[in-house]
């Protein structure tokens, strides 16, 4: 059950790691998901959370309000994936909840957009079953959106039809002045 749970905030957890600058890159709990490993878990003890007796790159504490286990995963050492797992038993019932909570509140993130085939888990549906004997993945798919970046060229257009204003009153002005002159 652990493990299901595990494959479903995993696959939530992941979403939008493909920044194209540094401002854009995913933050997990305000601690941009990119850099080494060693640094990661650093700014996550930071946090509160402590190593594991049983692996020193394994961190536990507290998230979303429950005890969770903390996996920095890394490619060539790189860090772009943050796993979190359930540290006590789950059931069936909670896991879907939590699922589709997660699912609801990434889809009411406007920083976020998802895939279309995004899907809630069904009250009625066996999740263990499904991924016992179906090999079924519970898995959504979200990408960082753009919000930031167009809030702010939002806010220099604005500046910039301010500034054009201006210019147009003072071209008026001088215009004025030069008729006035004449």
């Amino acid at each position: 059950m652990k493990k299901i749970l595990t494959l479903a905030v995993v696959l939530m957890t992941t979403i939008a790691l493909f920044a194209q600058e540094k401002k854009d890159v995913t933050k997990f709990l305000g601690i941009p998901v990119d850099g080494y490993k060693s640094e990661m878990i650093s700014k996550l003890k930071a946090k509160g959370f402590t190593s594991t007796s049983h692996d020193k790159n394994v961190l536990e504490g507290e998230f979303n309000g429950k005890d969770v286990e903390l996996h920095v995963v890394t490619n060539n050492n790189k860090v772009y994936r943050i796993m979190v797992a359930d540290k006590n038993y789950v059931s069936e019932t909670s896991i879907r909840i939590r699922f589709n909570n997660l699912l609801n509140q990434f889809e009411n993130n406007s920083n976020y957009f998802g895939d279309s085939n995004n899907e809630y888990i069904a009250d009625d549906e066996n999740i263990s079953y499904n991924i016992n004997v179906k090999n079924k993945r519970y898995e959504v798919i979200f990408y960082q959106g753009f919000t930031p970046f167009i809030k702010e060229l939002e806010s220099t257009l604005e500046k910039n039809k301010v500034e054009l204003e201006e210019k147009k009153e003072e071209l008026a002005n001088g215009k004025q002045e030069y008729e006035d002159g004449l």
